[in-house]
């Protein structure tokens, strides 16, 4: 497990290094999105990293592992919109969004690492196209529970989603690492 957590660590570290700069030049004008929004956001990231494995090439520079980046910080950027409200502006300095940021951080990699004990690393043998295809379908499940007004039977809600994606996607940089 210490070499998942070193891994884990470094792929955040690199997702985070992107949070932060993009922080300083955008602010956070990401709080004015709507959950449903960035559900999309995330969506688009996806389905493009989906496209590219399928056709075995790319037409744009943005490569995959940006694309995963870009679905770790928008996941979290999610969750910190679920737990703390739509704004009507941008509403958090780079300090404050920051901290944010790793207080999801660090429920995402508790729940990872409960996950990876009890399923044993299971998806250090998973390809990575099966990851984009369990990312789309969390991505599917959550767009469904906003139609339903976040209402669910059974299911975990879009927050427990969102943590599962932002960790799909984790193990995805891993391996393209790898």
């Amino acid at each position: 497990m210490t070499h998942t957590a070193q891994e884990y660590d470094r792929a955040i570290a690199y997702c985070k290094d992107i949070f932060v700069k993009k922080m300083r030049d955008y602010g956070s004008a990401w709080r004015i999105l709507r959950p449903q929004s960035i559900t999309d956001q995330i969506f688009i990231k996806a389905q493009r990293i989906r496209s590219i494995e399928e056709k075995g090439i790319q037409k744009v520079d943005d490569g995959i592992r940006d694309e995963f980046a870009g679905i770790v910080n928008y996941s979290i950027m999610a969750n910190i919109q679920v737990s703390e409200g739509l704004a009507a502006r941008p509403d958090k300095d780079a300090g404050q969004a920051e901290a944010l940021y790793d207080a999801k951080v660090l429920k995402a990699r508790e729940l990872m690492e409960n996950k990876n004990h009890d399923y044993d690393e299971a998806w250090r043998k998973m390809r990575i196209s099966s990851m984009t295809d369990l990312i789309l379908v969390k991505l599917l499940r959550i767009k469904q529970i906003e139609d339903n007004a976040g209402t669910t039977e059974i299911s975990e809600g879009v927050e427990a989603n969102y943590y599962d994606i932002v960790n799909y996607a984790l193990f995805a940089l891993i391996k393209l690492e790898d």
